[in-house]
């Protein structure tokens, strides 16, 4: 019996040939049929959300910072894929106060796939949905967006971002300011370009409440610290506004930047809790110049526009990086309102028809001019002279005073620690010069101030603009003024003041009919009104007055002339602001009608009046009608002058 097995039937054998033969017959067909059935298998089962875990990693390796992804993860694939996420969240520093630096309900980004063979990652789009950044800063940490990477690797580069429904919020502790902005992203004018953002939001920049509109550049560009970062921005701080565009440099920081800015309020007292700055009360303003920082420097060039009814121009800079704010100025004027410059004396400016002011100094002007006071009460705020310190020159071309014979000024205020020097304070005054030097010691309270003060060469008739009869009058007046006192407001300084004050002038001419009218002597006014009037030699004029616990009181009072003399005596006190000068005329020639009798100036400063003496006037009509009614001739007798006076000792008392 044979044990071999029985052949296979070669039609069998070649119609089932194994999977290694086919294998070794067809290699290519069945490696691309396993490879269609394992991709099948990819496409069916694949699920994206497997990366991310390891998306997640990757992220807090490069940045520190843990990454969440809380909603699905999906790809389109292309050539270059867009990657989209929903339910993102950014871990903030461990410092700061929010939790998470940023979030998003969806983010797409596109990825390209070369660059990655070579270990870079580059994103040339991202969009974002409602997505939220909270960035703060910190004096010992510096800025939340600052990482501490876990690796070497650098991070993504990104090209372009929209934003839809963005918020932003800053916040800056140390500086009391935080900023709460709604942003989203425009068109841009270039199809290269990265979106610009529309901004709009509020906030509070050192505790006082802004708000903002305008446009910025891709917020990508924030990353590049060394980069410009265009911007084009309004913002209101209660009644000041400002607009700045130009280009930042580290804007968080506000490291370097070259921006134009517009600045206008009705008060630049209102920047002192803005920027710090200790200006005085201002009518309206509005100006514009270039505004730029360099290290701890801010400076405003070039700039102009007016303060008030006055114009401004020149170049300020605020240096921060001292103990107090250091501002230095040099500003220029062509015409200047001079009640424009009142705030330094604490009073407001004029109110009403053509003149420019805001409600609360007009409400300020309402109550000055309803005080029975002419000198401003209103106290200097001792926080604000020694918050900064101070190096300002003004330069005044040409001074609007109406009733004042001011020509122009210069002046120059130097304030530190507290410390406030006006050296020098000069203003051209009728064809003539007053110089000042006037200190404020602020380091104490109450202030203490002194004032020199030296008058030359000023015209008599420009210094009576209102008495057309001194119209013509010719003669040079000069004086001096030595003060010091104690109080923090100008009417307070004055009122407890001690020194001197003398003025004076030399020879000259003056209306002979005014003379007469001082002294009333009807006979002469009778004269020149029906001739004509004719000027007088003056010999000379002086006033020397002692000044005593705010009480000036009268050492020499003398208005010498060829027709008549004039003497005086009294007090002005400048607490009470009362007058109590007596004058006296001596006339130097004979006269029938006159009624010589002293002339009284009293009433206040506000409110001054010259007056003769009407008790002894009607004793010399009464004398001359008791005459009168015996023989009409005699009533003569009782206004006879005889001219007694004498001329009056001039010598020390001329004008310089």
């Amino acid at each position: 019996m044979s044990h071999d097995k029985p052949p296979i039937p070669p039609s069998t054998a070649t119609a089932t040939p194994s999977w290694r033969a086919r294998l070794r017959r067809h290699p290519l067909r069945v490696g691309v049929g396993l490879l269609a059935l394992a991709v099948l298998a990819l496409i069916l089962l694949w699920d994206w959300n497997w990366f991310k875990g390891p998306i997640e990693r990757e992220v807090e390796a490069r940045t520190g910072r843990r990454l969440d992804i809380a909603g699905p993860l999906d790809v389109d694939l292309g050539r270059v894929p867009v990657i989209r996420a929903d339910g993102l969240s950014f871990a903030n520093a461990p410092w700061a106060r929010r939790p998470l630096m940023a979030s998003a309900q969806r983010l797409e980004l596109a990825i390209e796939l070369w660059p990655l063979f070579k270990g870079e990652v580059r994103i040339p789009e991202i969009r974002l949905r409602q997505p939220r950044l909270n960035l703060q800063s910190d004096a010992e940490h510096g800025g939340n967006w600052k990482f501490e990477r876990g690796g070497d690797g650098e991070l993504p580069v990104f090209r372009r971002i929209w934003i839809d429904d963005g918020r932003m919020e800053f916040l800056d502790p140390a500086g009391k300011t935080d900023l709460n902005l709604h942003v989203a992203s425009r068109a841009a004018q270039r199809a290269d370009a990265a979106p610009p953002v529309q901004v709009e939001g509020s906030g509070r920049w050192k505790g006082n409440p802004f708000k903002l509109l305008g446009r910025a550049e891709s917020p990508l560009e924030l990353q590049h610290a060394q980069r410009p970062y265009r911007i084009d921005v309004r913002a209101s701080a209660g009644a000041t506004r400002a607009h700045a565009r130009g280009e930042l440099i580290d804007p968080f920081h506000l490291r370097d930047f070259e921006l134009q800015l517009a600045l206008a309020g009705t008060n630049l007292a209102d920047l002192y809790p803005l920027l710090g700055l200790a200006i005085p009360d201002t009518p309206p303003y509005a100006l514009d110049g270039r505004l730029s920082r360099e290290g701890t420097t801010w400076r405003y060039r070039g700039f102009s526009g007016r303060v008030g009814d006055s114009d401004l121009s020149g170049d300020a800079s605020v240096a921060t990086g001292g103990r107090r704010p250091y501002l230095r100025a040099d500003l220029v004027s062509r015409r200047l309102d001079f009640d424009d410059l009142a705030g330094f004396v604490g009073a407001p400016p004029q109110a009403g028809r053509g003149e420019s002011t805001n409600p609360e100094l007009a409400a300020e002007n309402a109550r000055l001019q309803a005080s029975a006071k002419l000198l401003p009460d209103t106290p200097y705020r001792l926080d604000k002279l020694r918050a900064m310190d101070a190096d300002v020159r003004l330069r005044a071309g040409r001074i609007n005073a109406p009733g004042w014979p001011l020509d122009d000024m210069q002046a120059r205020l130097l304030l530190e620690n507290g410390l406030l020097k006006l050296s020098p304070l000069n203003f051209g005054v009728a064809d003539g010069e007053i110089r000042s030097t006037v200190v404020m010691d602020a380091r104490q309270a109450p202030i203490r101030t002194r004032a020199d003060i030296d008058a030359r060469g000023l015209t008599l008739a420009k210094l009576l603009p209102n008495v057309r009869l001194a119209s013509d009058a010719v003669g040079k007046v000069g004086g001096r003024m030595a003060l010091s006192g104690r109080g923090d407001s100008v009417a307070r300084m004055l009122g407890s003041s001690d020194g001197e004050v003398a003025v004076g002038m030399g020879p000259g001419r003056i209306s002979n009919l005014l003379m007469e009218f001082t002294g009333i002597d009807l006979a002469e006014i009778l004269k020149f009104k029906l001739t004509h009037d004719r000027k007088i030699p003056i010999r000379c004029a002086f006033g020397d007055f002692a000044v005593a616990d705010g009480v000036m009181s009268a050492r020499a009072l003398a208005f010498d002339t060829s027709d008549t003399l004039l003497v005086g005596k009294g007090t002005i006190d400048l607490a009470q602001e009362k007058l109590d000068l007596t004058i006296r005329a001596r006339p130097k020639d004979r006269s029938l009608l006159a009624l010589r009798t002293p002339l009284y100036i009293d009433g206040t400063f506000k409110h001054p009046r010259a007056r003769p003496d009407y008790k002894r006037l009607g004793l010399r009509g009464a004398a001359a009608l008791a005459l009168g009614s015996i023989a009409p001739p005699a009533a003569l007798l009782a206004t006879l002058e005889l001219g007694p006076g004498k001329d009056a000792s001039c010598a020390g008392h001329a004008a310089n």
